[in-house]
């Protein structure tokens, strides 16, 4: 069994730690204050390390528990998710009316995602955003590859089907 170190093992975790707690508590500081309270609850029980199989899995199951805890504490979300810029792909053309409507899409999509429920949100940014195998995010998420799968899918489905009822309409 791999000797596990916090420095090598578990701190490079915090940036996929942060975007997953982002994702469920949909601001900034209630993701940074769970990424923390992560850290320290992976650090006070170091000497349980060698008992876990995957610690990417336990650290990212305490990060998706502290968010929820912390969501349903609140009882309320933000209208949308404060994202960090994403560098949109380049074109031929700089054409500044074409980034306008790419920019809009980009932003209909973030908010067709946090208006998912919270399990499809966490699929979709484990295993979309974050590249995670189906195992990975089931052991994340403490469900079976199945239900993953599903919450993939139904999350896809909506995503798609909102977004081509709402660029239909212009809205």
């Amino acid at each position: 069994m791999k000797e596990i170190s916090f420095r090598n093992d578990v701190l490079p975790l915090k940036n996929e730690l942060y975007r997953l707690a982002l994702r469920i508590t949909l601001s900034r500081q209630e993701a940074e204050d769970v990424v923390q309270d992560t850290l320290i609850k992976i650090w006070n029980r170091r000497d349980s390390w060698q008992q876990i199989d995957s610690i990417e899995a336990y650290s990212m199951t305490i990060c998706r528990n502290l968010a929820l805890d912390r969501t349903r504490k609140a009882s309320f979300q933000q209208p949308s998710l404060e994202m960090t810029t994403v560098e949109e792909p380049r074109t031929r053309t700089a054409d500044p009316q074409e980034k306008a409507i790419r920019r809009d899409q980009l932003n209909l999509v973030r908010d067709i995602i946090n208006s998912l429920p919270e399990k499809q949100r966490s699929c979709i940014q484990l295993r979309d955003f974050e590249g995670k195998s189906y195992k990975e995010v089931a052991a994340a998420l403490q469900i079976s590859e199945e239900q993953v799968k599903v919450n993939i899918f139904r999350a896809r489905q909506t995503i798609k089907q909102r977004f081509q009822k709402l660029d239909e309409y212009g809205l």
